[in-house]
Formats: structure tokens, C-alpha cells, sequence
């Protein structure tokens, strides 16, 4: 029989556990929804995960990183944000690349990537000053908005123009399918994470472990389990630009929306540690990333090994 003493440990066991499971389906659906979706509308895996499968699984972030800065956990939210975008390169690409070798050039992810990067130097930068203030939450969305139009708009022109026959007629319920899809996936994910995230804070707060290194860790990996899911399901469909791009797109979504919003409703203030460890080596994965794509024109395996090893000694670090 469970004691009273160890039932709230044990009551949050299983909220991870149940989250992980709504996390993992509602990654599937999302995905097979996404990449039905840009089937229809003619524009490229790539494209739909830089924008709708990055956005969507990102959701969870945004909701972890607003509900802890509303309620006074300025701590979490920062370590949330800095510690999924250090997860989703080195634990998510590093597993999916572990698997199989993904195809992409650096001329094609090249503005993301100099985004994340430039964002990153602007944290950093503001990090320097102790303050995030309320404009550059301002630039940061406006920033985003900007670039989701820009680039929707141009890939979806040119997937038009460069296609030779007319994409086959659809019926209105064909047509609404992918959207149920992804919004039923985006349910999912957005429940799961808020239950596993519950359940990983209970049991990190019973072993005694700081909110900063909650959110640097159990936060950041449970809000990146829905990429996680999205990516390993790309993978099996051997989507390698669905795969990265949401692993980019992620990145970029969490830096400016994510951060920006956050900023923009309450300003908060940045610690020295976050400047001299996580910010340099959040930029530091970004980094080696842009030169693994740009000599490789995409990852091997031994990418992936590294990606994941690093990632692993830095939670260590951590811990």
C-alpha cells in the first residue's frame, strides 16, 4: 500500500507518464495532418515545418513560459525558453540524426538560422545589461510576424509557379481534414505538456531542485517532448525537411515570440549565469549547427552522436 508520504510522488509518476502519451499522439497526428496540408496547398515540407508543425509544437513553451511569468517564476520561464532551444538541437536533431542520415543545405534554412543566431546575440546582449526590456519584446514578435509572412508568401508562390499540372480537385471534407488534424494534434500537445510539466516541477520540487534548473531541464525536455514526437514522426516518413525545419523553426519561435510576448506583458530581468553558461552554449549549438549544414549539406550519424553526447554533458553540468 502507498503511504500518504509518497503519494504525491507517485500521483505525479503518472501525470508524466499520461502527458508522455498525449505528447507522443498528439505529435503523430499533427504531423500526418501538416504534411497532408502542404500537400494541398502545393508548398514544401520544409516550409510547413519552418512555420505550422514549429509554431504548433512550440505552443507549449509559450503557455509553460506565460503561466510562469504571470505567477512570479521569472526563473522557469527563461530557463524553459534557453533550455528547449538547447534540447531541440541537441537532443532532438541528435537522436533523429542518430538514425539517418538528413539532407539539407545551409542556403536553404539560411535566414532561420541567421535569425536564431542574431536573436541569441541580442539575449546575450541584453543579458549583459541585467534587463530584458519591453521594446525588444516589441521588435522580437514584430520580427516574427514579419518573416512567417514573408516567407510563407515567397515558398508558396514559388511551389506555384514551378508546378507544371494543376494540384487534383478536392472535396470541402478532403480539404478539411489536414485542419482537424493539425488542430486536434495542437490539443494534444497543448494538454499533454501541461500535464507532464505538472508532474516533472512535483517531482523535481520533492528531490529539491531549483526552479532554474527546472525549467533548464525538466521544463525545457518536457515542453520539447512535442517536437520530439513531431520529429521522430517526420522521420519515419522520411521527411528530413518537416524534420528540421521544425527543429529550426522551434528554435526561432521560441526566441521571438515566445521571449517576445513574455517581455512585452512583464519585462523581467536576466541573470550573470545565464550570460556566462546557457546563452553561449544555446549559441554555441546554433553555431555548429549552420557548419555541419554547410560543409554537409545535412547530418550523419556521428552529427547526431555529437549533438546528443554535448547535450547530455550539459545536463550534467547542470545537475
Amino acid at each position: 500500500m502507498i503511504s500518504a508520504a509518497t503519494m504525491p510522488v507517485a500521483a505525479a509518476f503518472l501525470m508524466v507518464a499520461a502527458g508522455l502519451t498525449m505528447l507522443v499522439g498528439g505529435g503523430e497526428i499533427l504531423v500526418s495532418g501538416a504534411t497532408r496540408l502542404a500537400r494541398r496547398l502545393g508548398i514544401t515540407g520544409l516550409t510547413i515545418g519552418l512555420t505550422v508543425v514549429a509554431f504548433g509544437t512550440s505552443v507549449p513553451e509559450l503557455f509553460v513560459s506565460l503561466s510562469a511569468t504571470l505567477q512570479g517564476h521569472p526563473d522557469i520561464m527563461i530557463g524553459n525558453i534557453i533550455g528547449s532551444n538547447i534540447a531541440n538541437i541537441g537532443l532532438i536533431l541528435g537522436i533523429a540524426a542518430m538514425f539517418r542520415r538528413l539532407q539539407m543545405t545551409l542556403q536553404e534554412v539560411w535566414t532561420e538560422l541567421l535569425l536564431v543566431v542574431a536573436g541569441s546575440i541580442v539575449l546575450m546582449i541584453c543579458s549583459s545589461q541585467g534587463h530584458f526590456p519591453r521594446v525588444v519584446g516589441l521588435i522580437f514578435i514584430l520580427t516574427l510576424i514579419s518573416y512567417t509572412y514573408f516567407t510563407f508568401h515567397n515558398r508558396k508562390n514559388n511551389a506555384d509557379t514551378g508546378r507544371e499540372t494543376p494540384p487534383p480537385a478536392t472535396t470541402t471534407a478532403s480539404s478539411l481534414l489536414p485542419l482537424l488534424l493539425v488542430f486536434g494534434g495542437l490539443i494534444l500537445l497543448t494538454l499533454g505538456s501541461d500535464i507532464f510539466i505538472r508532474g516533472a516541477a512535483d517531482v523535481a520540487r520533492h528531490f529539491g531542485i531549483s526552479e532554474l534548473v527546472i525549467g533548464l531541464t525538466l521544463a525545457a525536455v518536457g515542453t520539447s517532448l512535442p517536437e520530439l514526437a513531431s520529429s521522430l514522426s517526420a522521420l519515419r516518413r522520411n521527411e528530413s525537411g518537416l524534420l528540421i525545419g521544425n527543429v529550426i523553426g522551434s528554435n526561432m519561435f521560441n526566441l521571438f515570440m515566445v521571449m517576445g510576448l513574455t517581455g512585452l506583458i512583464r519585462p523581467f530581468s536576466l541573470s550573470d549565469q545565464l550570460l556566462l553558461r546557457d546563452l553561449p552554449i544555446m549559441t554555441a549549438f546554433t553555431l555548429a549547427l549552420v557548419a555541419i549544414l554547410r560543409h554537409a549539406a545535412g547530418t550523419n550519424r556521428w552529427h547526431g552522436l555529437l549533438f546528443f553526447t554535448c547535450y547530455c554533458a550539459y545536463c550534467f553540468m547542470l545537475l
